[in-house]
């Protein structure tokens, strides 16, 4: 199993009506052959599995993705050491990654629920 970079970019919402390419997630996680992330290849890799998040002219968030109790992912960023922090992805153990589909994810600061388009996944060492 290899490791793929995802790069998520904001989707039209109320606020960005036309989404934004400066807003947005790089992932590093396994995925499988169908583009799902991998959980039991994420158990191997775990210290390899990394966010970025970069928001505009924001500084930028970096941190893992984690699982939380029950199987859920989410994105834990080492500045914020609180678990109650975390960003928390909408049912992405049912979401493929792969290039044109769309996720959710819930933002920490201000508890909306987001919607990003898969730009691009790529293989990585």
């Amino acid at each position: 199993m290899t490791l793929k970079l995802i790069r998520l970019e904001l989707a039209r919402d109320e606020e960005f009506p036309q989404g934004s390419r400066a807003h947005g997630y790089d992932i590093t996680a396994p995925v499988d052959d169908q583009g799902q992330l991998d959980a039991e290849e994420w158990k191997n890799y775990k210290d390899r599995c990394r966010v970025r998040r970069f928001w505009g002219d924001e500084e930028e968030d970096i941190g893992h993705l984690v699982r939380k109790p029950g199987g859920s992912w989410a994105f834990h960023y080492d500045i914020h050491g609180d678990p109650d922090d975390d960003e928390g992805g909408y049912r992405f153990n049912l979401h493929k990654f792969v290039p044109g589909e769309y996720v959710s994810i819930r933002d920490h600061d201000d508890d909306i629920l987001r919607t990003f388009r898969v730009i691009l996944t790529r293989e990585i060492a």
